[in-house]
This record gives C-alpha cells, sequence and structure tokens, in this order.
C-alpha cells in the first residue's frame, strides 16, 4: 500500500472515530433533553452567586406529593446534581453559608420544605436505583421554608434570583408551589 492511501486511510479512521465519539457523548444530537439545562446568575458589585440545575416539566403530571414525593430527599431538578456558588459567605435566614460550591438538595413537604446545601459535588443527582446520592454527613446548612401557593400553574422547573425590592431572594417555582429564600451578603 502506497503512502499517500495509508495517509488517506488514516484520516478517514480519524475522521469516523471523531464523528462516533461527538454521536455518543453528545446526548442532544438527536433527542433534545426533556429537562435542559440552564444557569442562572446573580451580580452584584464584586458579589456572584450561581445556579446550575436541570429544568423538568409538569407535562400534565401531578408533581408535589407524586412525581416528586413528600417527605423525601429530591435533587431539586432533573439529571445532574443541583449546583449553587458563591463568591463571598451569605446569610441565609441568619445562617452563614461560607463562599464556595455546593449541592442543593430539598424535601418538599405540603407545609414546609427543607432546602439543604451539600458541601459535596456528586457527578448525578441520583444512583442507579433512582435515589438520590446527597449524603448527609457533608450538610453544612439545612433551612425550613414555607412554600407559596400560585395562582397559576408554572410548566417547567424554574430557579432563579429575585432582587426587585432591594433584597435579594433565591426562587424555586413549579407547578403551583413556589419557595423564596432570602439572601443576604456577609
Amino acid at each position: 500500500m502506497n503512502r499517500f492511501l495509508k495517509w488517506v486511510l488514516g484520516l478517514l479512521f480519524l475522521a469516523a472515530l471523531g464523528i462516533g465519539a461527538y454521536l455518543y457523548f453528545g446526548t442532544d444530537v438527536f433527542h433534545p433533553r426533556l429537562s435542559p439545562a440552564d444557569t442562572v446568575s446573580f451580580k452584584m458589585n464584586d458579589w456572584q452567586m450561581e445556579v446550575f440545575y436541570n429544568r423538568p416539566s409538569k407535562r400534565g403530571r401531578e408533581v408535589f406529593g407524586a412525581l416528586v414525593p413528600y417527605n423525601q430527599v429530591w435533587r431539586t431538578g432533573a439529571n445532574e446534581a443541583t449546583t449553587f456558588e458563591t463568591n463571598k459567605p451569605i446569610s441565609l435566614e441568619n445562617h452563614v453559608l461560607p463562599a464556595g460550591k455546593y449541592t442543593l438538595w430539598t424535601i418538599p413537604n405540603d407545609t414546609l420544605w427543607q432546602v439543604i446545601f451539600n458541601s459535596k459535588q456528586y457527578p448525578w443527582g441520583v444512583d442507579e436505583t433512582m435515589k438520590p446520592m446527597r449524603e448527609p454527613e457533608f450538610d453544612v446548612l439545612d433551612l425550613s421554608v414555607k412554600p407559596q401557593k400560585l395562582d397559576t400553574a408554572v410548566e417547567q422547573f424554574t430557579i432563579g434570583f429575585d432582587n426587585s425590592t432591594d433584597n435579594v431572594y433565591l426562587t424555586f417555582a413549579w407547578d403551583q408551589v413556589k419557595l423564596m429564600l432570602p439572601i443576604k451578603e456577609q
């Protein structure tokens, strides 16, 4: 086999290998995620916060108490574990959360939710048996938050930062439930 043909075959092999890897690892190539990834940020002067999460949709299902069971740990979204990052220490309901990156977990209930900041980074939100990967020994902060009932259902799970009243809130909304967690810079 001549040298030119070997070179062409080598290039074709590398191209096929690259295309195969792209199709294998690029999960959104043929089917977009049902729960797309999103990142929300808050910046004020030199204070920055960011949340990475995946956004499941209601799609006609009963959400809290059914799809997301009450009194059980929820990864607070879908797919990868939800992360919360702050570059400065913050105060959440008079508890200090040091600067850093945390995974964010919740335990929903119809009258009171637990919002948990965990210092361990998990590659995914649940294990192969669909149990949350959270390890309680890494919990840094566990807060109780009263949910609000919304008049209109929110189709897709949404996390955001609300600064409309000169106070900063971390908000969660899905179906007819909304949580507002007040945050202050330390």
